[in-house]
């Protein structure tokens, strides 16, 4: 008997040490082009793609200066516009018919900004070389809470949603946008979280997942039922498994309807985990993006996002955009940007 006991906590005691081996190696990518970091007095934290369903060459990357606004980008990187609109901290965005819906929390006034372009103008403006978001958002709400994450999704018929994360609490907002208003439909608790920022929604699968951060460092997933409530709580991750230190940013790499993986930030090892998008989530893999001979690696990543179809010759497969928090290639004082990286160097390791 109790040698049996013995075998299985070696047994228990192997599976843990591959596990979280494994999450800490991995494997290492390099990012193909960098944006220029932000200025001395902001900080980059979130991406958010458009993607051009006409001209997909002709996408925009959006990208939150915490402290002073947002950016677009085009696909080599370059700014073609800053908008002056405050301390946005996440970004996300959903097209619907011949619209683009971009949200953003703004952590000053504690709100939901909503920004609504036709799909045409925002090809004409890329194609141009030149967008910027408007100052004012075209919808705001305050919520009652610290506003800090944000992730937005269509849910069912059409209907538009945006969940927000609270700074320094366990609250979760959901909104939906209809009739011209932005409309609190529900708050819950993240399972008494100390503070969650990072989100993703799974438009298809009709999950939300999120990550909790600071004390704890969780990564979880709820589902979403007819009533528009958050049911079946499911923890993924933690950090006595493959997340080391915080959890941040979260995406989702779709293969198809409602295959494909989930990937996260973990901040504390500069690493990036893989899990399988369908529940339970399995962990499959870990990579870091480390350096190459033009561009430095990535460290301390806040935000990410994901888009996998063909974009151009460098982006054959697709888009990773990251926040890398600490851009150690400059020779001045580094701050933070965001590198893009070619999907095509994940096809090696995942099916998609």
């Amino acid at each position: 008997m109790a040698k049996l006991i013995y075998l299985r906590l070696f047994t228990l005691f192997l599976f843990s040490f591959s596990y979280n081996s494994f999450a800490a190696d991995g494997f290492s990518i390099s990012a193909t082009i960098e944006t220029p970091q932000v200025a001395i007095n902001g900080n980059a934290d979130d991406p958010a793609i458009w993607l051009n369903q006409e001209d997909p060459s002709l996408s925009i990357v959006f990208g939150t200066d915490k402290y002073n606004g947002i950016y677009s980008y085009n696909l080599k990187g370059e700014i073609i516009g800053f908008s002056k609109s405050g301390r946005m901290n996440n970004v996300d965005l959903r097209s619907l018919k011949e619209n683009t819906y971009i949200f953003a929390t703004d952590t000053s006034n504690n709100t939901i900004n909503l920004w609504i372009y036709k799909n045409s103008l925002l090809q004409e403006k890329s194609k141009e070389g030149k967008f910027i978001l408007d100052v004012i958002p075209h919808y705001k709400k305050e919520v009652n809470f610290l506003a800090y994450g944000t992730c937005a999704g269509i849910y069912k018929n059409n209907d538009l949603i945006v969940f927000v994360t609270e700074a320094m609490g366990p609250g979760v907002q959901l909104w939906k946008f209809t009739d011209n208003k932005l409309s609190l439909v529900n708050t819950f608790n993240n399972n008494n979280a100390y503070e969650s920022e990072g989100c993703v929604y799974d438009d298809e699968n009709e999950k939300l997942f999120i990550s909790e951060e600071n004390k704890k460092g969780i990564i979880r997933s709820y589902s979403l039922s007819n009533e528009l409530l958050l049911t079946d709580k499911f923890e993924i991750d933690d950090r006595e498994g493959g997340v080391v230190g915080d959890p941040e940013g979260l995406a989702l790499l779709k293969t198809n309807k409602t295959d494909g993986y989930l990937i996260a930030s973990s901040q504390g090892n500069n690493t990036f985990n893989i899990y399988n998008r369908k529940f339970p989530h399995q962990f499959i893999d870990s990579f870091r993006v480390v350096k190459n001979s033009n561009i430095d690696g990535v460290s301390d990543t806040d935000g990410i996002e994901i888009v996998n179809t063909y974009l151009n010759k460098d982006f054959p497969k697709g888009l990773i955009v990251v926040q890398d928090g600490k851009n150690t290639g400059e020779n001045t004082i580094s701050k933070e940007n965001f590198k893009f990286i070619s999907l095509d160097n994940l096809n090696q390791y995942l099916v998609f």
